[in-house]
């Protein structure tokens, strides 16, 4: 198996190309060895890889930004992927979308199906990455693979998680919100879900991933503090209304894994269990 990863150099792709690796050949690029937004160059790309998977990582994360910049970020989120999906149809290779649960309204209160409506994406962000799912699944419709993801950290990157373990050495006690329901999902195990996915041949279309279980950012600060050897009473409830943003952020934001099973194949575990094995590469 041969991939190709886009946005090599992020949490994700960082995470991948190490995975990848150990499965067959894999050819990472960042955005200084190819500019999504230049098609030509996409095609020569794929052409002279000719790999039988690729993985977009590249995208506009700057989810407050994308709020007054929502042109930049379609350009990179929505845009972009038609060319990519297009290369790939060419030369007979999967394309694996990643994307997010923004495309959902967050207003649920079981977790959304992979084929729940999506109609109204919560923010501006997640309207360009469903502008991107929707590049690949129609261009692609037997070769393209949406997998959503949803409140990832990892080694690599800013992220929620590091950000706690910064904040509780530096303050006697932290205000997390606790009115927002999702996964946290360490990189690590993502990057290895894409890789079984595309290696058991499963059938195209959406997938989920994010970690089982379900918590809140409260809840899993409380979690990073035990894990400290902390007192978690050191983190404090608050609303979500207390830190209000540019974009808005889902209430909910837990995503169903019925696809994966479906397909054969195992979710991903449970956040907490998670969170422990990937505590070693995030404490360090």
């Amino acid at each position: 198996m041969k991939w190709l990863l886009t946005g090599a150099r992020g949490m994700l792709g960082t995470d991948l190309l190490a995975r990848a690796a150990s499965e067959g050949e894999v050819v990472g690029l960042g955005r200084a060895e190819l500019d999504l937004l230049d098609p030509d160059a996409v095609r020569r790309a794929v052409r002279a890889h000719r790999p039988d998977v690729v993985v977009n990582c590249a995208a506009w994360t700057a989810v407050d930004l994308a709020e007054e910049r929502e042109g930049d970020a379609l350009a990179v989120n929505g845009t972009a992927v038609l060319p990519l999906a297009a290369a790939c149809g060419e030369v007979g290779a999967k394309l694996v979308q990643i994307s997010t649960d923004y495309v959902f309204d967050g207003a649920g209160s079981s977790p959304y199906p992979e084929d729940a409506p999506t109609t109204v994406p919560v923010n501006a962000y997640g309207r360009t990455k469903l502008a991107g799912e929707r590049a690949v699944l129609e261009t692609l419709p037997d070769l393209g693979y949406v997998v959503r993801t949803a409140w990832l950290y990892g080694a690599r990157g800013h992220n929620f998680v590091k950000t706690m373990i910064r904040l509780a050495g530096e303050r006697d006690t932290v205000d997390v919100v606790d009115d927002q329901l999702g996964q946290p999902t360490w990189s690590a195990d993502l990057a290895d879900a894409l890789v079984r996915l595309t290696l058991a041949d499963a059938p195209a279309g959406i997938y989920h991933g994010t970690s089982s279980g379900e918590t809140t950012w409260y809840g899993l600060a409380r979690e990073i503090f035990t894990l400290l050897g902390l007192d978690p009473a050191r983190v404090r409830p608050v609303s979500a209304a207390v830190y209000a943003r540019p974009a808005p952020r889902p209430a909910y934001s837990v995503l169903g894994h019925d696809a994966w099973a479906k397909a054969g194949l195992a979710p991903i575990r449970d956040w907490r269990a998670a969170l422990e094995g990937a505590w070693p590469a995030m404490a360090a």
